[in-house]
């Protein structure tokens, strides 16, 4: 049986439907393509300039906007804009009274104008503007903007592009509410790192801006904390009689914390240092302060030491700290001592030590920094390295935090790392 031909209005009606799924088509992959563009865009001001000028250029419009709300003002506020001579970025509609956007962003829904002339709501704009609708942004049911398209023919918009619009709208509102919440993380972010960079400058005025002049000794430290500001610190306090204070702390932490628990331990142990009181006096009287004011659960660290060029000797004592690398004529070895608690934990006395500094003899003070730092293989600097490095006579703070950092390699440092060292000179 042969086929049956199609009349003219068949066949017309046949290529029409064809067209219209085609044209459907077209919409469905210019939507999926526009959606997966918008979502890759992190930048808040680039998004909007990207969506306004792609929807005015892919829908032939003659202006395009994009607003979003500002509940400070109680108002949108034009971000985005394409094609509008008259207005420009900054300015706002009241919501809920002034023109389409203030309504679509007070009621929620679309609003569509085919003829402006005739809608009570449409503030004119450009002179050719025929067609407008405005789409609200949408994001867990609140309104974060409108989006507005212009055309400068009537009812310009069918029903299949306002669906593919707001379709399209609902993927602009997801990616400008992430792009704003990448700008405030980056803001915050950017902040932090400015108060950082601050909290670091005041910590390194805290630390002493030279080495000491005493006669028969050579005196130096260095401090490298893990970030930007740390726990550790060190500092040289002069006394009377020629006689110099040495310490060296690290407080329990890391961070802007622990920062602010060094510089008021500072504080107190200067004060007290000055009162002629001997080290073991010093740290009982410093940690009693810290038990009455320290908040639970924080400590600090300490070796605190008078060095008396006279008799050329340091008396020291310890608050839990590790023990100071004495190297000598007859080698390099710890001093023992009978160490006190942290500071901060309870209240107790601490019994003091002394050391004969000889010439040619060096002392050093050191944070766990350096004896912790540990390599790939996970084993730790550890001590004998420390004294296997202090034998050498050019050893220096700079030397040992670069022996160190070496050992460590690959990895940074973890730790806060503080060095002092005292050499007895001829």
């Amino acid at each position: 049986m042969s086929a049956i031909p199609r009349t003219n209005l068949e066949a017309d009606v046949f290529t029409s439907e064809r067209q219209i799924r085609e044209e459907q088509l077209q919409d469905l992959l210019k939507l999926q393509k526009a959606a997966r563009k918008i979502s890759s865009i992190l930048d808040l001001d680039q998004l909007i300039d990207q969506v306004v000028n792609d929807i005015a250029y892919s829908f032939g419009c003659v202006e395009a906007n994009l607003y979003l709300r500002d509940d400070t003002r109680y108002e949108m506020v034009l971000a985005g804009v394409h094609g509008c001579t008259i207005h420009k970025k900054g300015q706002g509609l009241k919501i809920g009274k002034e023109g389409m956007v203030g309504r679509v962003a007070s009621t929620g829904k679309m609003h569509y104008a085919p003829d402006v002339n005739k809608d009570p709501y449409y503030i004119a704009c450009e002179p050719s503007t025929q067609s407008e609708v405005a789409i609200p942004l949408e994001v867990n049911g609140e309104v974060i903007g409108v989006f507005t398209a212009s055309h400068h023919d009537l009812d310009a918009f069918p029903s299949c592009q306002l669906r593919l619009l707001q379709s399209l709208c609902g993927h602009v509102a997801v990616a400008v509410q992430n792009a704003r919440l990448f700008l405030q993380e980056r803001q915050q972010r950017e902040r932090m790192d400015r108060e950082a960079q601050e909290a670091r400058q005041i910590q390194e005025a805290l630390l002493p801006k030279s080495s000491p002049y005493v006669p028969g000794f050579a005196i130096t430290g260095r401090s490298c904390p893990a970030g930007a500001v740390g726990g550790d610190w060190y500092d040289f306090i002069p006394l009377d009689c020629g006689r110099w204070g040495l310490v060296l702390a690290d407080v329990s932490g890391k961070g802007t914390a622990a920062a602010l628990l060094m510089s008021a331990t500072r504080g107190m142990l200067r004060s007290l240092a000055a009162s002629h009181c001997t080290p073991g006096e010093v740290l009982t009287k410093l940690n009693r302060l810290m038990v009455e004011d320290f908040p639970s659960g924080r400590f600090v660290t300490m070796v605190y030491g008078v060095l008396d060029p006279a008799s050329r000797t340091l008396t020291f004592a310890n608050a839990g700290h590790l023990q100071p690398l004495l190297v000598d004529s007859s080698g390099a070895r710890f001093l023992d001592s009978q160490m006190g608690l942290p500071l901060g934990l309870s209240l107790g006395a601490f019994s003091e030590q002394t050391a004969t500094l000889a010439e040619g003899s060096r002392l050093v003070f050191y944070s766990d920094g350096l004896t912790e730092a540990a390599n790939a293989a996970e084993e730790e600097y550890g001590g004998s390295r420390l004294e296997k490095h202090f034998a050498q006579l050019e050893a220096s703070p700079e030397s040992v935090l670069q022996d160190v950092r070496s050992f460590a390699s690959p990895s940074s440092l973890h730790d806060d790392a503080t060095v002092i060292v005292v050499k007895a000179l001829a």
